[in-house]
């Protein structure tokens, strides 16, 4: 990758991070620090992963310094989001905090709905009105036609830039596929179930997906981030997509036992497709002078006004009415039935 264009976007910058806890955005901030910003600002609601990203960072000298500097705050709370911004008048964002896990935010919709939304909303205004010169937002390939309540969230928030960005402030969002050893992610998994000699789970024999290394996609986020000039959804070429099936069985062939460690198929996930979206499909994307990135053909619009009025009521919204506005946003949005958290009865 061309560290050029990267240095010139962010070195001698300050530079925000949300979501800097996570798997995307810890090595964000690792990265960053090769491209020498004037200073690396952390923000993440989980005050252990804050602190131990930070204590990294520097070294395992000390916890932080003016240079990077851990802030631990919620992006729903847009008066500590403004403060934040205020205080610190970050020149470039890497927006990366967001409810991710599928399963999970199919059974609770309302806080994937309630974060990602208007959470992503208070980060994008916030920065447009400290006259951050950059915002580069971590999107999803599960955001491409979604049937999850995730990626229609993060649908929205492409849509947010898309409204927001200016020539002051432009704002790029960058899709891309599943990461290897992201927490929660298969690999993981795999390993954690080969190591206590239980079955390893596939939810379905010919579901695939793309992958992409940590380092590598960082990496080209990067890229792409500089390389937009706001408005667009830069999306990733992930390469070959990698059948699950048979990548769960090479596992086991070289580091399993192949009678404890059978592979059993569970069934798909709520919220799961058996093929993700093709990222770099030429009817979906336009070339770009890197190879391994496009740009997205993208279809739809917010208009401010009602977009907020729908932001209003989104914490107090019941969760049929919030997922109701979800796809009146979304019209690709096909939603498959799924049970809720207040379907799990007491257990005596």
């Amino acid at each position: 990758i061309d560290r050029k264009p990267i240095f010139e976007m962010v070195q001698g910058k300050r530079v925000l991070v949300t979501g800097a806890g996570g798997s995307i955005g810890s090595e964000i901030c690792r990265q960053l620090k090769s491209f020498h910003p004037s200073q690396l600002l952390l923000l993440d609601i989980d005050e252990t992963e804050l602190h131990n990203l930070s204590l990294e960072l520097h070294d395992y000298q000390q916890e932080f310094s003016p240079e990077i500097f851990p802030v631990c705050c919620d992006i729903k709370n847009k008066g500590k989001i403004d403060e934040v911004f205020e205080t610190f008048k970050p020149q470039i964002v890497f927006h990366a905090a967001a409810y991710k896990h599928v399963p999970m935010m199919e059974m609770y919709p309302e806080e994937a709905i309630r974060t990602n939304i208007p959470g992503s909303y208070n980060v994008l205004v916030a920065a447009k009105e400290a006259h951050a010169e950059k915002v580069i937002v971590i999107s999803t390939d599960k955001a491409v036609n979604p049937t999850n309540i995730m990626g229609a969230t993060k649908r929205v928030v492409e849509m947010e830039a898309a409204m927001l960005t200016s020539d002051e402030t432009p704002i790029v969002c960058v899709r891309f596929g599943n990461v290897l050893g992201s927490r929660g992610s298969m690999l993981p998994l795999f390993f954690e179930q080969i190591k206590a000699g239980v079955p390893i789970t596939v939810t379905d024999k010919n579901i695939i997906r793309y992958f992409m290394a940590i380092p590598e996609a960082v990496g080209l986020v990067f890229r792409a981030g500089a390389m937009g000039k706001g408005g667009e959804v830069m999306v990733l070429d992930m390469g070959e997509p990698v059948k699950i099936y048979d990548f769960a069985q090479k596992l086991i062939d070289i580091y399993g036992d192949k009678e404890k460690n059978k592979i059993i198929i569970t069934g798909l996930r709520p919220g799961e497709k058996l093929y993700e979206e093709l990222l770099a499909n030429k009817d979906n994307t336009l070339p770009t002078s890197n190879s391994r990135i496009f740009k997205a053909k993208v279809t739809g619009t917010l208009r401010q006004t009602s977009f907020e009025k729908l932001l209003a009521t989104i914490q107090e919204d019941d969760t049929k009415t919030l997922i109701r506005n979800l796809q009146a946003t979304i019209p690709e949005f096909t939603k498959k039935p799924c049970k809720d958290w207040k379907t799990f009865t007491i257990v005596s």
